[in-house]
């Protein structure tokens, strides 16, 4: 119970991928906003724990983290993905979470806290296809009827809305330069070896004037890169009645004073358009960089993933971006051990990755997926022969990916201080890596400005030295100063040269 009447604390940890991130840091901004103060677990009156449900590795994690947080004495709440996909099962399984939460209770989660606190038994929601109006009915279930965490709440009623626009409901949970913005969430395709759709819902725009005002809020908290980022970033605005609506946005988002980058995150390679991939590589303030769900080359493989493409055609819109953005980074994740998948498919992989020259892979051995239709396929591979494939596949992956690092040795890179330290030497991330996944940049030199250097400045390099997708480059002066408006002259402050950015 609360050590003092009226006193709630709660913790937050959050599993999963950076769309969870955001869906965390609204349940913070509800809960901070009714009166919760946001601690560690080790002083928590409850830990809310954000869950992934998307694979066995990430479901076990999630199962390991309520564990270990029923260990401490506080009372334990399961949210999130792996929540809202198993709902009342996850509850029976795991009698140690005090209760587990599905999408719908995120608008009401301070109430759902207190009652948990209160010693009240919640009754679980039943596990449902967020597809559908009904468990297992092939109904397509209306966007309206889904309830989209991530989304904030509504707009207040006509005329009592602030002049300024949508509220933004988000309490950030770290600190740093870079923060996601959430584009949409759900999806309405129908791959066959995924399962969100089944738990996420159908595929949800938010309005432009909602993302706007987030990332003007996010900009005054300090953010300078904005990571947008849902099940498929290339989908943007179709459900509003405009599939090129990203194309208008992102050079709005570039334009909010404070935010230097602005980066795409999850497209979908059938989807990503030549009118897209040219505002990507050419706006400025939106890095020219590509992540791509490819997830194979083989067309046999692709097509009983139910996906489009090909190692030609994957390779063309590669080299149409990289004509317009010649350094453009690219990423993409791959999955081996598909049902079906035979030697001359992973050769013909392994042809597309030593073409395709990505900055970054992600190499995932297969796994049947719960209510998936790749779970009922034929073919199945053996485990030990999908372990091998994963072990070519990704020392491949590691070798090419270091070439291509390789290859950016004397570029002029422009990068993002995320730290700095104490002696005064700094890291950051050069356009073409994204946070987290795709390697850093250690800044050293004689420039004066080296030991000046803030988080959230945006300084040019010359990239000197790499190990693997990292990369050492010695500073050659600020582009942008975090605090200083673009108009003030900084005496530190250098043009980027036309051409030039990594």
């Amino acid at each position: 119970m609360p050590r003092n009447a009226g006193d709630r604390r709660v913790a937050l940890v959050t599993l999963g991928c950076a769309r969870n991130e955001v869906d965390s840091e609204e349940l913070a901004g509800r809960l901070a906003g009714d009166g919760w103060e946001l601690v560690d677990a080790s002083d928590a009156d409850v830990v809310l724990v954000n869950t992934c449900g998307f694979v066995e590795q990430a479901k076990k994690d999630s199962v390991d983290t309520l564990l270990a947080a029923s260990d401490g004495g506080a009372k334990v709440v399961a949210a999130g993905c792996m929540a809202e996909r198993y709902g009342a099962e996850l509850a029976t399984a795991l009698p140690e979470a005090d209760a587990v939460l599905g999408f719908d209770d995120y608008a009401q989660i301070s109430d759902r806290l207190d009652r948990v606190l209160a010693g009240e038994q919640l009754t679980s929601h039943t596990p449902v296809d967020r597809r559908t109006l009904l468990p297992i009915t092939p109904v397509e279930r209306s966007a309206a009827a889904v309830a989209v965490p991530g989304h904030g709440p509504a707009d207040l009623p006509e005329g009592a809305a602030p002049a300024s626009g949508p509220r933004v409901l988000r309490r950030r949970l770290e600190g740093g330069p870079v923060a996601p913005l959430k584009l949409a969430s759900g999806c309405d395709r129908r791959c066959s070896f995924c399962a969100i759709p089944s738990f996420r819902g159908a595929f949800v725009s938010r309005r432009p004037t909602e993302i706007l005002e987030e990332a003007r809020w996010l900009a005054s908290q300090g953010v300078r890169e904005l990571v947008l980022v849902s099940e498929n970033s290339s989908s943007y605005g179709k459900d509003l009645g405009d599939p090129r609506l990203l194309e208008a946005l992102l050079p709005e988002l570039a334009a909010v004073p404070g935010i230097v980058r602005v980066r795409v995150s999850y497209l979908q390679p059938a989807e990503t358009r030549p009118s897209l991939i040219r505002v990507i590589a050419t706006t400025p303030g939106v890095v020219p960089y590509f992540d791509l769900s490819f997830q194979h080359s083989s067309e046999p493989v692709l097509r009983r993933m139910r996906r489009f493409g090909s190692t030609e055609r994957f390779l063309e819109l590669l080299a149409a971006a990289r004509e317009l953005a010649p350094e453009a980074g690219v990423r993409s994740n791959f999955i081996v051990g598909f049902p079906g998948e035979t030697k001359a498919d992973v050769a013909e992989l392994a042809r597309f990755l030593t073409e395709a020259r990505l900055d970054a892979v992600g190499v995932f051995g297969y796994s049947d997926e719960d209510g998936t239709e790749a779970a009922a396929l034929p073919g199945k591979i053996r485990r030990e022969t999908i372990d091998r494939r994963f072990d070519r596949i990704s020392r491949l992956a590691e070798e090419l990916t270091a070439q291509r690092a390789e290859e950016r040795h004397g570029q002029v890179v422009e990068v993002l201080v995320e730290t700095v330290a104490d002696d005064g030497t700094a890291e950051g991330r050069a356009a073409h890596q994204a946070p987290e996944v795709d390697g850093a940049v250690s800044l050293s030199g004689d420039c004066p400005v080296l030991g000046r250097l803030a988080v959230g400045d945006l300084v040019r390099a010359t990239v000197t030295g790499s190990l693997g997708v990292d990369l050492e480059a010695t500073v050659l002066g600020v582009v942008d100063r975090a605090g200083v408006d673009r108009a003030v002259l900084d005496r530190d402050l250098v043009p980027a040269p036309a051409g030039t950015g990594g």
